[in-house]
């Protein structure tokens, strides 16, 4: 297999669509695409009770591994496959399950912070930021939560306000400076239509890496030609 030739990183807040934008690359983009979830690298807490795990701030870059995400994301830039670890969203914690992973054309990293490390973003070809309004991502999020993962209507409202709203403000919209696309008002069809010929595009043309001051942000909008 050929060492993989592109790394994305897709940020951006909770329920902004960071997920449907990485389905939909991997599904259309024309390569062999590896999707790498931020949330599968949330701390291990085994050592906790399950009330102390609920109490965790888990929208602090503090809950995740970024020390394991580094050393797995850097062995499948190098072609090597990977170990992943698994987590279990209704119990807080990650499962002793972990799925092989292997590398492919197209690595891409999906999350609230994925653009938050300094070192994982140096490993990122094409960075981008998925913005969407704050009423539309509460109401994803009541509904992924509620109906996904068996939460309580009430804990995640009171999880909101306590936590995901400040720690949006503070960490993850911050990281939107350090994309080179923006996805307004999430993952519309024209913009994902034109981010996916950006990736093409980057495909064919033997990118430079991102830190080279040739690269160019650029903003992704419907309103684009």
């Amino acid at each position: 297999m050929s060492l993989p030739s592109f790394a994305i990183g897709i940020a951006g807040g909770t329920g902004a669509g960071k997920t449907t934008v990485a389905r939909t690359v991997a599904e259309t983009v024309g390569e062999a695409v590896t999707r790498i979830p931020l949330d599968n690298y949330y701390r291990d807490r085994s050592q906790l009770t399950f009330e102390e795990r609920e109490e965790i701030n888990y929208d602090h870059p503090s809950a995740f591994e970024w020390e394991l995400l580094r050393e797995q994301l850097d062995a499948l830039l190098t072609g090597q496959s990977i170990e992943m670890p698994q987590y279990d969203f209704e119990l807080h914690n990650r499962t002793d399950e972990r799925v092989t992973v292997e590398p492919s054309d197209i690595i891409v990293l999906e999350g609230i912070l994925a653009l938050h490390d300094e070192a994982i973003r140096e490993m990122l070809d094409l960075r981008v930021y998925v913005m969407t309004d704050a009423d539309v991502r509460i109401l994803r999020r009541i509904e992924r939560d509620v109906i996904e993962r068996g939460r309580a209507l009430e804990g995640v409202i009171d999880q909101y306000l306590e936590t995901v709203k400040p720690m949006h403000e503070r960490f993850v919209a911050p990281t939107k400076k350090q994309a080179d696309v923006i996805i307004p008002e999430g993952a519309n069809r024209m913009a994902l239509d034109l981010l996916i010929e950006k990736i093409q595009s980057e495909l064919s043309d033997d990118s430079q890496r991102p830190g080279d001051t040739g690269r160019e942000r650029s903003v992704v909008d419907q309103s684009m030609d």
